[in-house]
């Protein structure tokens, strides 16, 4: 393995949207042709979240196209599909989420060591000004860059 572990779907609005506080790396639940789709790349995290029910921790709202050689065995694409954590994370949480009002956003999807992967931020929401500060900085940076 030479350490590279190619991203296949990145949720950059997330960050723009949201104050990042933590990360957790997940394993998903998925089948052969969801397999197959994500590898191909053909997978958004746009608009998707992570929620605690029932004590387990799942992937609502990622779309995962159908697998365009599948048969009549294809999946849904837009199916709540289980993340792979222990106990004691699902339960710190479902703790952060409804004490303190954080949300879980998926920030990558990404392979490691042969299996696929999901990145979990635990994420405060932005409000309008500070999306317009943070834009604004990186427009300062970026002209400071150039002006070197």
């Amino acid at each position: 393995m030479n350490g590279f572990n190619p991203v296949f779907a990145e949720n950059r609005k997330a960050r723009h949207d949201y104050t990042v506080l933590d990360t957790i790396e997940c394993g998903i639940v998925l089948t052969g042709t969801e397999v197959k789709s994500v590898r191909h790349g053909e997978v958004s995290l746009a608009g998707s979240y992570a929620a605690v029910l029932r004590n387990e921790l799942w992937l609502v709202g990622a779309d995962i196209a159908a697998y365009k050689f599948g048969n009549r065995f294809n999946h849904e694409p837009k199916s709540m599909r289980k993340l792979l954590v222990h106990a004691k994370e699902v339960l710190d949480l479902r703790l952060k989420t409804e004490a303190k009002g954080l949300t879980l956003v998926p920030l990558k999807m990404y392979l490691k060591g042969g299996r696929i992967k999901v990145s979990i931020g635990v994420c405060r929401g932005k409000a309008l000004h500070d999306k317009r500060d943070a834009l604004k900085k990186k427009a300062l940076r970026r002209d400071m860059e150039r002006g070197l």
